[in-house]
């Protein structure tokens, strides 16, 4: 199993924008075969260490996820809306 998680930073993390976040994360479900789980979270915490979204997505291989990272749905339906709400993002890939 591969595993890649993303830690991201809003421009503005106002409800709307977190929860517009989620759901256009949570919409590649079932849209990119390579991708076997996916969870999204939104942090509770707010401390100054907090970043503000986090995706953890799991695949067989990381072939898979290389796949997945230039999938057309990835890129345009995600990543493409996304960008402008986002200030800083992290990525750890195991």
């Amino acid at each position: 199993m591969f595993t890649h998680i993303v830690l991201f930073k809003v421009k503005e993390s106002t409800k709307e924008n977190l929860e517009f976040l989620k759901k256009t994360l949570l919409s590649m479900e079932g849209n990119i075969k390579e991708l076997k789980e996916l969870e999204v979270g939104i942090d509770v915490i707010r401390s100054d260490r907090s970043y503000d979204v986090a995706i953890i997505t799991r695949f067989d291989t990381k072939e898979d996820y290389l796949a997945y990272d230039v999938d057309e749905f990835h890129v345009e339906r995600v990543k493409k809306v996304i960008g402008p709400y986002i200030e800083v993002s992290k990525t750890i890939d195991f």
